[in-house]
């Protein structure tokens, strides 16, 4: 599965490419989907250009990428929208219209707690698990770890072939944990590119987007979302063998 995830806590100070209003988010996501992503991660954003998990924001969001795709949408929870966990749950509660995930970063205090705002909603989790944290031994010990659906590993820093390290030492964590979920890897700016050809490898979901990076394989500026994406799948085929999947596959390697 190919996720594009269009924004992230960017705005148009970082690049005139990011989307940002509920109009152009739908109209990025259009030309992702057509380009070849399965799934859409989107931040909602105020009028300002910030995170927020307000209902009036969320809610016009979803109703316009949904008009202009149909496919899974999710979004953010991240503490950076509201820095305090019961006042997430209170919002998630809150919401009018309904996602069919959300990303909980587990190196954030209360994730628990937001998950189980999330679950009483009856919306999927991404249980995000940064590189550098220790949120995969805090997601081990969560009650909520056999519900979630996905484990979105997340390579935040290294760049090259150190993020591809880092991944296998991410993903390590993850079996050493001996969790049954789907896998999604994925990296960021320097490590986006490294990171994606891994998930190829091994066959695992992953994700691309203006959220992950601004540059395109060559280090050219990435002029939108569904060029990332057309980047992305070509690279992603690549790595895997003949029968479209790697060896690399095998569930003792990556967990699932």
């Amino acid at each position: 599965m190919l996720q594009v995830c269009l924004n992230g806590v960017r705005t148009a100070a970082d690049s005139a490419a990011v989307p940002l209003t509920p109009s152009a988010l739908a109209d990025a996501a259009r030309q992702a989907v057509a380009a070849g992503a399965q799934e859409v991660h989107v931040h909602p954003k105020t009028p300002c250009g910030e995170d927020s998990l307000s209902p009036r924001v969320v809610g016009p969001v979803l109703e316009a990428i949904r008009a202009a795709v149909d496919v899974p949408v999710g979004v953010t929870t991240g503490a950076w929208a509201e820095s305090d966990a019961g006042r997430r749950a209170e919002r998630i509660a809150s919401w009018t219209v309904l996602p069919d995930y959300a990303s909980v970063n587990w190196h954030e205090p209360g994730a628990d707690t937001v998950a189980a705002a999330l679950l009483e909603r009856g919306v999927g989790i991404e249980a995000g698990l940064w590189s550098g944290t220790d949120a995969a031994a805090r997601f081990a010990r969560s009650p909520f770890a056999p519900r979630v659906l996905r484990i979105l590993a997340e390579v935040i820093g290294p760049e090259g072939e150190s993020a591809r390290h880092t991944a296998h030492e991410l993903l390590a964590e993850l079996t050493a944990a001996g969790h049954d979920r789907p896998v999604l890897l994925h990296g960021a700016d320097g490590g986006a590119w490294p990171v994606l050809r891994l998930a190829g490898e091994l066959g695992l979901d992953t994700r691309i987007g203006l959220e992950d990076t601004l540059l395109l394989p060559d280090g050219a500026p990435a002029p939108d979302n569904a060029r990332l994406i057309r980047a992305a799948r070509a690279l992603y085929d690549a790595g895997r063998g003949p029968n479209g999947r790697s060896p690399a596959t095998a569930p003792q390697q990556t967990g699932q």
